[in-house]
């Protein structure tokens, strides 16, 4: 089978038995949005979805975050990973919001980089569910998928990894394809107990073929 096949087939897949896909993290607007993915970061969204009310209760704007301390920020985060950086993180994102972007969220990636705590993959959830644009956002669920299904082969990096999915899924796809691939990993393709037994995709996965091919130990 052919990449270009792969592609195809699974994109089939998805758009029949899964036309609905959206992040699991709870927002009420762009600003709500980036505050819990800069905090989803090796955390859950679980986790996030459970500190994300009080805080954005707390501090429902870039100004109202921008004027708190770093301290007060750590008291409703502090059951996240990496509390103490993401407090220093999101009161600085607040306050460059504040300065160079009158309080709005840029709609560009290079733009969003520029915030402290936000990276490609956060820049690209951002542009992508905010903005609609067509970037693919990879996080360890993507590229885990991605390299077992065959969609990609031997990536080594995200950003390598985020090029062939950009490439050989149609742009007004990229946005929701983002999704199916998280969901697909978080429930199905788990890093250390894939679940190919339950995975409707087995027909076109490279890992599958393989697994299936080695000896058995009966």
């Amino acid at each position: 089978m052919t990449q270009k096949q792969r592609f195809k087939d699974i994109i089939a897949y998805f758009k029949t038995n899964q036309p609905v896909a959206e992040t699991e993290l709870h927002y009420r607007d762009p600003f709500s949005l980036l505050v819990a993915v800069i905090l989803s970061a090796q955390c859950t969204d679980k986790r996030v979805n459970l500190i994300t009310p009080k805080l954005m209760e707390q501090f429902p704007s870039p100004q109202k975050m921008a004027d708190a301390e770093v301290f007060e920020i750590f008291e409703y985060i502090k059951s996240c990973s990496f509390p103490n950086n993401k407090a220093i993180h999101l009161q600085g994102m607040a306050q460059m919001l504040v300065k160079d972007f009158a309080g709005a969220i840029p709609n560009s990636i290079d733009e969003l980089q520029k915030l402290p705590g936000v990276g490609r993959k956060t820049a690209n959830v951002i542009v992508s569910v905010v903005y609609n644009q067509p970037a693919m956002a990879v996080d360890t669920h993507v590229f885990r998928v991605s390299n077992r299904l065959g969609l990609t082969k031997n990536s080594k990096t995200p950003l390598e990894t985020e090029k062939v999915l950009v490439k050989h899924i149609p742009q007004d796809l990229l946005p929701i394809a983002h999704h199916w691939l998280i969901l697909h990993g978080r429930y199905i393709c788990l890093a250390r107990t894939p679940q190919c037994s339950k995975c409707p995709l087995t027909e076109w996965c490279l890992f599958y073929e393989k697994q299936s091919k080695q000896p058995s130990n009966d």
